[in-house]
């Protein structure tokens, strides 16, 4: 199977767990394509000043792996700079957040596995 760019499914979602502005993403793959092993592979976009609130996940965890830009991120209460080629994991029973402060937009490959 091949997903051509145009046939992926794309979601906004407006103050995401309370962050300023929308969060875009763009699925790789569907659920069905996870068979219940995952809820979310998508790449997601931050605008500049946009973001995706601290949440918590329960038994799940989330990767994201920065494609470009520079972000903060929260990590259990921690904030600290991302930038391409980083990875962030947040496990089961952490929290985390992510905000675009900088000037370009950032990208970040997000997955969610399932526990």
């Amino acid at each position: 199977m091949i997903k051509r760019a145009g046939e992926r499914a794309v979601r906004v979602k407006e103050a995401m767990f309370g962050a300023p502005g929308s969060a875009v993403f763009t699925d790789i793959a569907d659920a069905d394509q996870m068979m219940g092993r995952a809820r979310l592979f998508s790449v997601g976009t931050l605008k500049p000043g946009c973001g995706v609130g601290y949440h918590v996940h329960h038994n799940e965890c989330e990767i994201y792996l920065i494609l470009k830009g520079t972000a903060v991120f929260n990590d259990n209460g921690v904030e600290t700079t991302v930038s391409a080629g980083d990875v962030t994991v947040t496990a089961d029973g952490q929290g985390h957040s992510i905000r675009n402060d900088g000037s370009e937009d950032v990208e970040f490959v997000a997955l969610i596995p399932l526990k």
